[in-house]
């Protein structure tokens, strides 16, 4: 049974997280900014920023905006990739969802840019859009 209070972290646990609300089911985005930004495509889930508690504790967590519409959030020491935020929903974090602990419950609805796709990953069991 998933956690009523899901929890991640990076792979060296200095960032770890807890959220508190609901999370939205995981979109796999398949844009070159996020393939760069995890080594693959995005598997992520979102939740209300307000309800996202991290644990930065060495202050580890960097962010890193290759545009002025989006930053991603990285762990210093080991390098994980956690976080995606854009300017449009400010309110929102994306979360990677490799880094949630299992069980998640959650499951994959859409894939995202799939025309920017590798030509490696093929996944003809979701619906694709060729932008968001």
């Amino acid at each position: 049974m998933p956690d009523p209070e899901p929890r991640g972290r990076c792979l060296c646990g200095s960032v770890a997280y807890t959220v508190r609300g609901a999370l939205r089911d995981v979109l796999d985005c398949h844009c070159a900014r996020c393939r760069r930004f995890t080594g693959h495509h995005m598997a992520a889930t979102s939740a209300a920023r307000a309800d996202v508690d991290i644990d930065d504790a060495e202050s580890l967590l960097r962010w890193y905006a290759p545009v002025p519409e989006a930053s991603y959030g990285f762990c210093a020491r080991c390098g994980s990739s956690l976080f995606w935020t854009c300017t449009s929903a400010p309110d929102r974090l994306s979360i990677c969802a490799g880094t949630l602990d299992p069980p998640t419950g959650l499951r994959t609805t859409a894939a995202w840019w799939v025309s920017e796709a590798s030509d490696y990953h093929v996944r003809p069991d979701l619906p694709e859009f060729d932008t968001e």
